[in-house]
């Protein structure tokens, strides 16, 4: 799979023939095997993730390597491919760790991969879908914070500094996205960025809002794990994989406000009092109306962020928060009105409205709140608040 040439697609916020098959393909995948039904089966238990469905989305399909180069075993695609499969993954709430390995660790390993080595080999072990890596950081951290502990990593160390010494110590971390699913934890320590096989961490489950994004708390052990980058090389590739996770997560945004505008529509379309359909009534027309405005919005800035990311644009930070400021709302209020406009059945466990709510209001505050991204536009853009 090819990605966009950067001199013809950027700008162009259409959805390709490309990325129309591959989201008919992921829609066909999660429609049989992670239906609504089936996620509220699953939520409550102790293992949230649809048994296969990771190997046949990541593996069969290629999903977890579509942002990796051929030459590094990857599909050699782009963000707006995977933009397409975090619509579809938002669309039906799918418990997998998808934008936490196949986007923010991918994205971290490729800030560092030119420098072969463990970096370069785990990059081929995610690609391929045998590995499920995770960043080792909250789910709340932004792309302009420092997830290292005691501030910057240190300069790089002579190598026999390394290797007679040991890693410095990771403290433990609490709300560590789909770390109960990872084979590999990217720990940032104060001396640089480790690879930590989960086998040398405590992972404690934590309960989180949203069942089907689950969180943990991470105790890497102390010593444990390989170094694949200190100093600058490690906070810059740890920046470019929160800067490609928060932008694309405006997709999965986008592709849950989706749901629940159409599944709204729907609903309001069979359900009839006074004879006649509730969705032909005005005031519930007006509503849906702006909501579908507010939709239409959201699309053009989450594929914006994804084209911005893709051809390595030089305002991509701007075009991202941009995107999470605007998308996150929408995706909250598409999901409030998904519920209330159900009237009675919304507010019922049975009914998925509830799962999308939760999810919508767990990335309000994931890769950065709606208020830190305003903050980083204004700083930006040099527009500096009022006193």
């Amino acid at each position: 799979m090819e990605g966009p040439d950067p001199m013809t697609a950027q700008g162009d916020l259409l959805y390709s023939e490309t990325e129309d098959d591959l989201r008919a393909a992921v829609r066909a995948l999660l429609a049989d095997r992670a239906g609504h039904q089936t996620l509220l089966d699953r939520i409550e238990t102790a293992d949230p993730y649809v048994p296969g469905l990771w190997k046949s989305l990541a593996g069969d399909i290629g999903a977890a390597g579509l942002l990796v180069p051929e030459e590094l075993g990857g599909q050699g695609a782009s963000h707006r491919e995977a933009a397409v499969v975090l619509e579809e993954l938002g669309r039906a709430v799918t418990p997998l760790p998808y934008l936490t390995s196949a986007v923010v660790a991918t994205e971290t390993l490729l800030g560092l991969a030119g420098r072969g080595g463990p970096a370069a080999e785990l990059l081929a072990e995610l690609a391929s879908g045998h590995t499920v890596a995770v960043l080792a950081a909250p789910l709340s951290t932004a792309p302009d914070a420092e997830p290292f502990p005691t501030g910057a990593p240190d300069a790089e160390p002579a190598p026999s500094a390394v290797t007679g010494t040991g890693p410095l110590s990771a403290p433990t971390v609490a709300g560590v996205a789909d770390a109960v699913a990872a084979d590999v934890l990217l720990v940032p320590r104060a001396d640089g960025l480790y690879a930590v096989p989960a086998g040398e961490a405590t992972v404690e489950p934590q309960t989180p809002l949203d069942l089907t994004r689950p969180l943990a708390r991470v105790t890497p052990e102390p010593g444990s794990g390989t170094r694949l980058a200190g100093g600058e090389a490690a906070r810059a590739a740890v920046r470019r994989g929160l800067l490609a996770g928060a932008g694309l997560l405006a997709s999965e945004q986008l592709g849950l406000a989706a749901w629940c505008l159409e599944e709204t529509v729907r609903y309001t379309r069979e359900r009839h009092q006074f004879n006649r359909p509730v969705g032909s009534f005005q005031a519930l027309k007006h509503r849906m109306a702006q909501l579908w405005l507010d939709l239409v919005g959201a699309r053009a800035a989450a594929r914006a962020a994804a084209d911005a990311l893709a051809t390595g644009a030089p305002d991509a930070p701007l075009t991202v928060a941009v995107a999470q400021a605007y998308c996150s709302k929408v995706a909250v209020r598409a999901a409030e009105e998904c519920v209330q406009l159900h009237g009675g059945i919304g507010m019922t466990w049975e009914h998925p409205a509830h799962l999308a709510l939760k999810r919508a209001k767990a990335d309000q505050i994931a890769l950065g709140s709606t208020g830190r991204h305003q903050d980083a536009i204004a700083a930006l853009v040099d527009l500096p608040a009022p006193e």
